[in-house]
């Protein structure tokens, strides 16, 4: 399982900056999930040594282009444009749209080449 969260994660940043392609519903969550364990693991470092929070925020910023990269080549693979992102940005509802959208199935590639 490590394994899987591990290439899922570096996938994920070997992509960085690949916002056409498509992300199926497995790499995507992998990748999340091994987001949030560096997140938990940063947290608690900073929790020890408070001196350290500038961690934080580099990671954060090494993330960001990943991040929504990842988000949008997930939208592509259900057939969304990824300008569907955006969505996020509405409070609450936002967030949790977005979340089911990346919950969705993928659906087939279009012969055209063009998604969204």
């Amino acid at each position: 399982m490590f394994d899987t969260i591990l290439q899922a994660y570096l996938k994920m940043f070997m992509n960085y900056v690949n916002f056409s392609d498509r992300t199926n519903r497995p790499d995507f969550w992998w990748a999340v999930l091994g987001n949030v364990i560096v997140c938990l693991v940063l947290g608690i470092i900073i929790a020890i040594i408070p001196g350290l929070k500038f961690l934080y925020t580099l990671y954060s910023l090494a993330i960001l282009i990943p991040g929504l990269a990842l988000g949008i080549r997930r939208l592509h693979d259900i057939g969304k444009s990824g300008w569907f992102i955006l969505v996020g940005l509405i409070p609450i509802i936002g967030l949790i749209w977005l979340i089911i959208l990346y919950c969705k199935e993928s659906v087939p590639e279009q012969m055209s080449g063009s998604v969204g």
